[in-house]
């Protein structure tokens, strides 16, 4: 299991080739993760989603990272503006951008808590739905090598940890 990791920190300061974010199916960058991505990246990451457009719930699109220190931003639509998150667009959601990072053949990557943001999907389901997505993909898949899940509060963190160890026991 060590190729995911709980982090707590800021998604955009990741190192990594790309970071997830927590997208729309309209792909604006408007709020909370998605907010924070256009701020640090710039203009030029909105820009190349407005030319791909709307997306279907559940799928995930590359775009650039602008000035962000990543190559990639994968940008997942776990929700839409008149369409909530659900667990199964939560978990395709989750499961199509770690399907771009095997298709791009990107080693690293860094997720946030998809759709437990402004979507309001609740913490304790969502991180396990989100584990254990990340945990079947790289079990049968060799990229990505590493997946960091990088949230940005201490409670947000608690609950990916502790949900994180108990998926670890069972297994």
């Amino acid at each position: 299991m060590g190729r995911i990791k709980i982090l707590l920190g800021d998604i955009t300061d990741y190192e990594g080739e790309a970071i997830v974010n927590a997208a729309n199916t309209s792909l604006i960058l408007g709020g909370g993760v998605a907010g924070a991505i256009r701020r640090r990246g710039g203009d030029t990451i909105q820009e190349e989603c407005n030319r791909i457009g709307e997306i279907p719930l559940g799928e995930a699109v590359v775009t650039k990272a602008g000035r962000l220190k990543v190559k990639y931003v994968i940008h997942a639509a776990a929700m839409g503006f008149n369409k909530s998150c659900t667990k199964e667009s939560l978990k395709n959601a989750v499961q199509n951008s770690l399907e771009r990072c095997r298709e791009m053949g990107i080693k690293s990557v860094a997720m946030p808590a998809i759709g437990m943001g402004i979507a309001g999907f609740p913490l304790k389901e969502g991180s396990k739905i989100m584990l254990l997505t990340v945990t079947s993909f790289i079990e049968q898949n060799e990229v990505p090598k590493e997946v960091s899940i990088i949230l940005y509060d201490q409670e947000t963190y608690n609950i990916f940890k502790k949900t994180f160890e108990k998926i670890q026991k069972e297994s």
